[in-house]
């Protein structure tokens, strides 16, 4: 976003990265075996796949029932109409993966685009959206998102603690002919060894890394403190069962955080609403 400043939203959490403990194990070609060759085969030739939704005006109407900022306690309730172009950020609550119980990991997670075992463990590291205004996506429309890997880079190896870090790409399009997306998505995800995770130092009793370069002052704001109601209602929205949304207990016993953690898209798309709630009718290139 240009030309506004600085955007900051307070009262938003970030958990600091995980720290390890254990043994040391060494991730080189040799030792890892059979376990690197296919994990490099995978980043040789990751995996796409394409997922279509009609973007229903009664679905993001229950987004809107959601968000703090079009739920009707700060302003009048204006329902979705078809036809108009869909809220910026609005996409997220679509594309869902589409996959049996059966076929999720044991934490709630999907592996649509994923490396293989046993980089299992997954965590939101950041992401970007473009838009075309040229060609809006509009509501009550088909649309097709196609997905595919953009980077996947190895870090940590050499100091027995492996992380893979995956760019997925997904380009949304209402029209066979459209040359050029309404909507191109860079979704960044850090995915941990499970093994290695397991063991690794609870958080309680450490403290986040401090964020350099915090402007002391803000342009403006929105105070909101989501609740485990708006985790579930926005878990429900996106068909996401990751139990780090949605039970306390499974958070403080397996992933070492003392409360359930706020989706990272969430976030991102509150930062989107809470600039167009102060700004109505700017027009977003770049987030």
């Amino acid at each position: 976003m240009q030309s506004l400043g600085s955007c900051i939203l307070r009262d938003i959490r970030i958990a600091p990265s995980h720290s390890f403990r254990g043994s040391r194990r060494c991730y080189s070609e040799v030792s890892l075996g059979s376990q690197a060759q296919t994990l490099e085969q995978w980043i040789a030739s990751p995996p796409q796949h394409s997922n279509v939704d009609s973007l229903s005006s009664e679905h993001l109407a229950d987004l809107y029932i959601t968000l703090p900022t079009r739920d009707g306690t700060r302003k009048t309730y204006e329902a979705p109409q078809g036809g108009t172009p869909l809220p910026y950020g609005h996409h997220l609550a679509f594309f869902h993966a589409r996959r049996a119980e059966d076929q999720l990991r044991a934490d709630g997670t999907d592996e649509d685009i994923s490396p293989p075992p046993p980089f299992s463990k997954r965590m939101w590291a950041g992401g970007k959206i473009t838009w075309n205004n040229e060609v809006p996506l509009l509501i009550d429309r088909r649309t097709t998102a196609r997905s595919s890997v953009a980077k996947a880079e190895k870090k940590g190896f050499d100091k027995g603690k492996p992380m893979v870090f995956v760019t997925q790409k997904i380009e949304y399009t209402q029209d066979l002919a459209q040359r050029t997306p309404s909507v191109v998505e860079e979704r960044a995800h850090v995915y941990f060894d499970a093994q290695i995770f397991a063991n690794r130092k609870k958080v309680f009793d450490r403290e986040g890394k401090l964020l350099k370069d915090i402007p002391t002052t803000v342009d403006f704001s929105l105070r909101y403190i989501p609740t485990p109601v708006t985790l579930f209602r926005y878990s429900a929205l996106m068909f996401n069962a990751h139990h780090i949304h949605l039970d306390k207990e499974y958070c403080q016993r397996e992933e070492g955080y003392p409360e359930r953690v706020v989706h990272g898209p969430l976030t991102a798309q509150m930062l989107l609403e809470t600039t167009l709630f102060h700004f109505p009718g700017l027009k977003l290139s770049r987030f």
